[in-house]
């Protein structure tokens, strides 16, 4: 399998720390306010590179984050604690909030067919684990207390710009600059391992620490809620492009001296979900969510469908005429899969190239779309449909788009219709006192004067039953009728 490895900026080879076995991390979500389709875009992708690694054979462990604790408004640890946002602007708890958006987000993960991580941890759960690894980090120099914080040192790095060729100055595009400097630090870059109450008075979570009471900075949760469930070599690291700075590049500094060694050699970013206003995000308002697009009509797995149209390492551009026609894509290939017939077994050595095609496609840095029309070639292949069925359920073990749940709700949709058709003729045909019993006898004459070639009185029987406002309709399975209204 080839990935692109940010940590490099190259296609590479991927191979895990241990043969067979993949450690995952991805940041989770911040809990201070719903999700939003951009936010969302990133774990879509996530969970398609989780289940292609369980698809080609791997055991893997994916361990995911949620803070609710420590992330400041601005991502280089300057601003208001968004939980504290969130609390004062619908005037809850912390803690509430952190649970009421915490399932939001589950709700919405589960409607977009989004596995859980078989390791999800809180922040709040592992304040121990966030003070060892603090006070390691001073204790080997790496770290120093101004101001009652603890900072990180950056200047005691070799390189601390681990991703890509980019100077100091265009990695600093991606940090707010309309706060104030932290004058405490020593180095620009510098980043909070723990903030004690200097930073803010009013902080709602606080803890006792070697340094005053505090909480932890966000950089240091993921590392060390990594480090806790998935050890000291993890094999892939998940997040969105604009984490990779500051956020991704402190977790790599931090991790590494604290260790003594690499930690993380793959490193995985999906790029933005844009707008017309440009990229999307929570601070320029009126975003969209998963609720919003089910409010509007849509079906959370369109959504998904849409993202999977698209490489992850390309700006997606959403707009609703674009949804529309992915809504439009999707319901097509729902009702081509419902005319497929469930009999018969699948022929498992013809099905095996096209497995192979869509192999190819997602060991090509998981190209979805690709992979998409891997899809859509079994549709068009000679295959019985047995095994049409087949592969489409196996593919979807990856893809997750619901595609034989859709189409067997089609069919059952179209059958319970059917029967519902057929009890409406013969309440029909009850009110024009006719029985279904002389009905069917005499289409029965019908076919055998067709069959003596008596065009005759096969023409003759079909005009009585038209004058009773039956019509026949012929078909190559035979003969029907109906009531005409």
């Amino acid at each position: 399998m080839i990935l692109y490895n940010t940590l490099g900026g190259t296609r590479q080879e991927f191979i895990p720390h241990e043969e067979g076995k993949v450690k995952m991390y991805t940041c989770g979500p911040t809990v201070y306010h719903y999700a939003h389709i951009g936010n969302l875009r990133t774990y879509i992708m996530e969970d398609v590179l989780e289940k292609y690694l369980r698809y080609a054979g791997y055991d893997v462990l994916r361990v995911m984050n949620i803070t609710d604790v420590g992330h400041l408004s601005s991502d280089a640890d300057t601003g208001e604690d968004k939980m504290l946002a969130g609390a004062k602007r619908e005037h809850k708890s912390v803690m509430d909030i952190a649970r009421f958006y915490t399932d939001a987000f589950f709700s919405d993960a589960e409607k977009l067919n989004i596995k859980k991580p078989d390791v999800i941890e809180p922040a709040t759960n592992c304040i121990p684990e966030f003070i060892e690894m603090v006070q390691t980090l001073i204790d080997k120099g790496y770290a120093y207390l101004a101001g009652g914080n603890v900072y990180f040192d950056t200047s005691k790095l070799d390189n601390y710009y681990v991703f890509g060729n980019m100077n100091e100055d265009e990695l600093q595009v991606g940090v707010r600059d309309d706060v104030n400097e932290d004058s405490n630090k020593r180095n620009k870059n510098d980043f909070v391992l723990w903030f004690t109450q200097s930073k803010f008075e009013d902080q709602a979570l606080k803890w006792e620490s070697p340094w005053g009471l505090g909480y932890p900075g966000w950089h240091i949760e993921c590392s060390a809620i990594s480090i806790k469930h998935a050890g000291e070599y993890l094999d892939i690291h998940c997040g969105g492009v604009d984490n990779a700075f500051p956020h991704h590049t402190n977790e790599i500094a931090q991790s590494e001296a604290y260790l003594g060694h690499q930690w993380c050699p793959y490193w995985f970013h999906v790029l933005h979900l844009l707008d017309k206003r440009g990229k999307m995000s929570k601070s320029k308002g009126g975003f969209l969510t998963v609720s919003l697009l089910e409010e509007k009509g849509y079906d959370p797995l369109a959504y998904r469908f849409f993202c999977l149209q698209s490489h992850y390492r390309k700006p997606l551009v959403f707009s609703f005429e674009n949804l529309d026609n992915t809504v439009q894509a999707y319901n097509k290939l729902v009702a081509k899969i419902a005319k497929l017939s469930k009999e018969g077994e699948p022929d498992l050595d013809a099905a095996k190239p096209y497995q192979e095609k869509f192999k190819a496609a997602l060991d090509n840095d998981l190209n979805t779309s690709l992979a998409i029309t891997a899809l859509y070639d079994v549709l068009k292949g000679k295959l019985d449909d047995a095994t049409k069925r087949y592969l489409i359920a196996d593919f979807d073990r990856v893809l997750s788009l619901g595609l034989i749940e859709a189409a067997d709700a089609e069919i059952e949709k179209a059958a319970q219709a059917e029967a519902e058709k057929a009890t409406q003729q013969l309440k029909l045909l009850e009110e024009k006192g006719i029985s279904k019993d002389w009905v069917d006898e005499q289409i029965a004459a019908r076919a055998a004067a067709k069959a003596d070639k008596n065009w005759a009185e096969a023409d003759r029987i079909r005009d009585e039953l038209l004058e009773k406002g039956i019509v026949i309709k012929d078909s190559k399975n035979g003969a029907t009728w109906e009531i005409k209204v």
